[in-house]
């Protein structure tokens, strides 16, 4: 699933491909993707100029002309490009909007999780998905002493605490491995166990990956790819995600992988400690 990283990137790569355009048509060729009445998205959408995309989290906020705005989460394997019209359809092309400059944007999804929901705008952070969410790295919400209230109150392990959004928003499975091995927190510890001074550096390093994984354009790890159908560079960066079996970068130890709550979850069984 992209992550906040791989979102924001392909936030940054969309915006000057569509802004300022004109949408003429919407195609659904899967009406599922709308997560609202799908003729009525389309009906609103048509003779909308494209103002600009925002972001929060793993959601994208293309805002509308009329104050409507698309609030698009992308999944496991969402992707979008900008096309002609007239190109041939993929199959796994689902939504294509097409512009009055006969360029198309279609959005393109193998699995077919990805939803689309035209709001008000304004109003995403209290009718969508996004409302039950906590805050995003490197936004000033995001205190030490925000994270370390959230992880009081949690009593799992910290690999899920980290996963839960309401808690830290954005955050993957990839990224959550990445931080709790450069903090040397085991992902079995108990989230409220964990001292203050390792919550306050957990803190720290989540906003340093997160910003360093947005300078690299996101992990390409399986089929992320950004709007102009470019991979991301973060992958070269990974200390542990991918690497199980393989020396710890820090003390040579073999990396472990096991199942925390159904997620592959790749650590350090000698640097990584547990707090119970």
């Amino acid at each position: 699933m992209p992550e906040m990283p791989e979102v924001e990137t392909v936030r940054r790569t969309l915006l000057p491909l569509i802004k300022g355009k004109t949408i003429k048509q919407v195609t659904l060729w899967y009406p599922k993707i709308i997560a609202s009445d799908p003729d009525e998205f389309a009906k609103q959408v048509a003779g909308r100029q494209v103002l600009t995309i925002d972001r929060y989290a793993k959601y994208l906020l293309i805002r509308l002309s009329g104050d409507l705005t698309i609030v698009s989460h992308l999944r496991m394997e969402g992707k979008y490009r900008l096309t002609m019209v007239a190109a041939a359809k993929d199959k796994h092309d689902h939504v294509q909007f097409a512009f009055t400059d006969d360029t198309a944007l279609r959005y393109n999804d193998v699995r077919k999780f990805g939803r689309m929901q035209l709001v008000a705008t304004g109003t995403e952070q209290v009718v969508t998905g996004i409302s039950k969410l906590g805050f995003e790295p490197n936004s000033a919400a995001f205190t030490t002493e925000f994270l370390a209230a959230g992880l009081s109150r949690k009593k799992k392990n910290i690999k899920s605490t980290l996963l839960d959004q309401t808690i830290v928003a954005g955050l993957g499975n990839i990224y959550v491995d990445e931080v709790l091995w450069e903090t040397k927190i085991h992902p079995l510890s108990s989230a409220n166990k964990i001292p203050k001074k390792k919550v306050a550096e957990l803190h720290d390093n989540i906003n340093k990956l997160i910003a360093l994984a947005i300078t690299r354009h996101g992990t390409t790890v399986h089929t992320y790819l950004d709007a102009n159908g470019e991979t991301g560079g973060f992958q070269k960066m990974l200390r542990v995600y991918g690497h199980q079996g393989e020396p710890c970068a820090r003390c040579g130890s073999p990396l472990e992988k096991i199942k925390v709550n159904g997620r592959g979850t790749t650590f350090c069984p000698k640097c990584q400690v547990v707090y119970k």
